[in-house]
């Protein structure tokens, strides 16, 4: 009965994480199906490895290593890693309780929680990040940076130029950006002096 207990508090978190802040929010299948059979499957095999001789830890390593590789399997997102972690974490709080305490409960709703709270939208909702590829090779960081402001119309507070291709005249730059903010006042270059001109300043002398 306790063990019974114990895995209906699972289910009942899980879902609460699942099926009332992810998918809610983020709209994917996939990783629902994904995110339910890990809690699940980490619950069953660490009720199993905590009644019997084989260490725990083996069976943590063991499922260290298959996160690692669904992970490595498809694309998903850093928040999306996240809840991938938590299904994880409440399977293994819920396995190895031999019976359901204060503690386990409070550290799986401490879990959802810090997930509703971090995953928030309305949690710098101004603030976006993505990858722009321009039709120029911009050297000067300066001139990059006005020139991502104008073209975003938010104000830049970090890039990263991963590719600049002065053959094919093209920038690969990721961005760090808020929208809605006042942007940076770039000066503007100064304009280089032709050398007919400076000769003929120098005749004048």
């Amino acid at each position: 009965m306790l063990q019974a207990a114990i895995i209906l508090i699972d289910l009942l978190f899980i879902s609460l994480l699942t099926f009332g802040l992810y998918f809610p929010r983020h709209r994917r299948r996939d990783l629902v199906v994904a995110y339910l059979i890990v809690n699940v499957g980490v619950l069953a095999v660490a009720q199993v490895l905590a009644s019997s001789t084989v260490g725990v830890g083996l069976g943590l390593g063991l499922f260290g290593v298959l996160s690692i590789i669904r992970l490595r399997s498809s694309e998903i997102e850093q928040h999306e890693v996240a809840y991938y972690f938590a299904a994880l974490a409440m399977g293994l709080l819920a396995g190895l309780s031999t019976e359901p305490s204060v503690l386990t409960v409070v550290l799986m709703a401490l879990i959802v929680a810090v997930v509703y709270f971090g995953d928030n939208p309305r949690l710098f909702s101004s603030y976006r990040q993505q990858t722009v590829v321009l039709d120029a090779a911009m050297p000067d960081e300066s001139a990059l940076i006005a020139h991502l402001e104008g073209l975003l119309g938010a104000r830049v507070h970090g890039v990263h130029v991963r590719s600049l291709d002065l053959v094919n005249d093209t920038t690969v730059v990721d961005v760090r950006y808020q929208v809605g903010a006042q942007r940076f006042s770039a000066p503007a270059p100064a304009p280089r002096p032709s050398i007919g001109v400076t000769l003929l300043k120098e005749a004048n002398r």
